[in-house]
């Protein structure tokens, strides 16, 4: 974990064998899980409480996953309120866990929201959980612990100014290279990979991507290229050795800086590619570059900046030059909603546990929002493609890879960051399978005086070998 941020240490649920039995309680879990997710025949997963009673649903001798009860409070604690965030830190804690498939499980999350949305149920639900253990003080603990991230990038003014931007990407990068290496591809790329035949290694479709990106800019020899929010290098690198092009790439993270600059210099690229820890904004004056690349990186940027990230990208690109933004997009926006939405979202805390465990002040905009900021600042749409089901696919690998190295992992950052992480990725290959999040890439254009753009009449030379 990174120095001075917020480590991420919760309440921890009792062993089970410190557990003393207790009937009406586990007779109460039950019906508050019947009534949440139906009777036992109709689930798809098994559910086993803290007395080993399991549930196993009828049919299924290996169900996808398994979602466990581990003490009398759990579900109080879980659902006392029942919001996402709740849901979330009981897992994180251990007052819940999941053993199986945790990508089929996030879906439990989608269940109770929608049936707590009635009042019958809602009622009903809460009369069984009252009915269970009080955890006392414990659960006024994780409260404290959960907000504690939010209370501590306050401490660095308004949101998506400089030096807040700054703290919130440390915070969620400078956790340590060891650990991203655990289960990322060979060459650290942390963003959606490219499965053009949908059964490549993540290392190949990762390198993909990047090959990806660096045609889709018609890069050639000599041109200098602007990686904005270039992580550990992989883009750079890869244009450099594989293209010619001569890189400077920025990010706000030290730790991703030293790694990238050490990487080029034993690949041989370290005269092709500078490394600086740099904001956007302070992009401008004579820097000028023929290709731009933005990759994972406007997802942080916060709507009310987006004509600022594009107005400085505008700035020092080239006339007639490229630029490609590559960043995910929320597809629920659009949406038809009722008039009830705004509020439900409120209380039930929606994407509360992405931005204080996560992604601090991280907000997802709609396709449409990215792309009226940029054409407000001179860009002209050249191509948009969707990358949604390259990312659930992305999602899964890092995960099936995270799990495997689970000890190692808890080693480095402890089992509670080990939980958060496990469960943000698996939460997030299911909104990209379900269609609640998308992934774009945008190619922009600056045009030249005479409306000129240096691109050929068809995608075909992206395809052709």
């Amino acid at each position: 974990m990174q120095r001075g941020a917020p480590k991420i240490e919760l309440p921890r649920a009792r062993p089970l064998h410190a557990i003393a039995p207790n009937p009406a309680a586990i007779r109460a879990a039950q019906r508050v899980v019947a009534e949440l997710f139906g009777p036992t025949s109709a689930r798809e997963f098994a559910v086993r409480y803290w007395d080993g009673t399991l549930e196993q649903p009828t049919g299924r001798r290996h169900p996808p996953f398994s979602l466990e009860i581990r003490h009398p409070a759990a579900l109080r604690r879980m659902l006392l309120p029942p919001t996402e965030l709740s849901i979330a830190e009981a897992y994180i804690r251990g007052d819940i866990d999941v053993g199986g498939d945790i990508e089929r499980a996030a879906s439990l999350g989608d269940i109770v929201m929608g049936r707590i949305g009635s009042v019958r149920c809602a009622l009903s639900v809460l009369r069984h959980l009252l009915a269970m253990p009080s955890s006392g003080s414990r659960k006024r603990a994780t409260a404290s612990a959960g907000a504690r991230a939010a209370r501590w990038m306050i401490r660095f003014g308004r949101e998506h100014t400089a030096p807040r931007d700054a703290h919130a990407v440390r915070f969620h990068y400078d956790i340590g290279n060891d650990f991203y290496a655990l289960w990322l591809d060979r060459q650290m790329v942390y963003s959606c990979a490219y499965f053009a035949r949908g059964y490549e290694s993540l290392h190949e479709a990762q390198a993909a991507k990047l090959e990806h990106v660096c045609r889709k800019l018609r890069l050639e020899r000599g041109e200098r290229l602007l990686d904005i929010g270039c992580g550990w290098g992989a883009l750079a690198i890869h244009a450099a050795r594989h293209h010619g092009a001569r890189v400077t790439g920025i990010t706000l993270s030290e730790a991703q800086a030293r790694f990238a600059r050490d990487r080029a210099l034993r690949e041989g690229v370290g005269d092709r590619v500078t490394f600086q820890v740099r904001d956007y904004r302070t992009l401008g004056g004579r820097e000028q570059f023929d290709k731009i690349a933005s990759v994972g990186m406007v997802e942080h940027v916060g709507n009310a900046r987006l004509p600022d990230y594009f107005a400085a990208a505008f700035r020092v690109l080239s006339p007639g030059g490229l630029f490609l933004n590559h960043g995910i997009v929320n597809l629920e926006t659009g949406k038809p909603r009722s008039i009830l939405d705004p509020l439900w979202r409120r209380i039930w805390q929606r994407d509360q546990f992405i931005r204080r465990y996560v992604f601090p002040d991280g907000r997802l905009v709609p396709a449409v929002d990215i792309i009226r900021s940029a054409e407000s600042q001179g860009f002209e749409l050249r191509d948009v493609e969707s990358l949604r089901e390259h990312y659930a696919e992305t999602l899964r690998q890092w995960v099936r890879r995270l799990e495997r190295r689970q000890a190692e992992a808890k080693a480095i950052v402890g089992d509670a960051t080990y939980r958060v992480w496990r469960l943000y990725m698996a939460a997030a290959a299911h909104g990209f399978n379900t269609g609640k999040m998308g992934i774009i890439q945008t190619l922009l254009a600056k045009p030249d005086a005479r409306g000129g753009v240096n691109l050929p009449r068809t995608r075909a030379d992206l395809y052709s070998t």
